[in-house]
């Protein structure tokens, strides 16, 4: 089954977001396996991210590369919502 994954830190700036994205990619991470959307969203500094993954397995398969990278750019990611995806359409 489908997710949708909503991550909203108390605090996440366009820096350090872009950092991430840039270590994702550099990590070979950059378009992981399984995930079907990525956006993020928001004003500088309270910027949010959301996902749609192929399924929760998918998802925490990411994690481990994902969470060490969060960290060393000094993001709490805070507990995403995850929520079961009932519908998802793409252009």
């Amino acid at each position: 089954m489908a997710l949708a994954v909503y991550f909203h830190p108390a605090s996440l700036t366009a820096a350090q977001y872009d950092e991430v994205i840039n270590k994702l990619g550099a990590a070979g991470a950059g378009a992981p396996e399984g995930r079907l959307h990525h956006s993020s969203f928001g004003s500088d500094g309270s910027l949010m991210v959301y996902e749609v993954w192929e399924s929760q397995a998918a998802f925490e398969a990411f994690a481990p590369t994902l969470m060490p990278i969060l960290a060393g750019a000094g993001i709490d990611p805070g507990t995403p919502d995850v929520m079961p995806l009932h519908n998802l359409i793409n252009p």
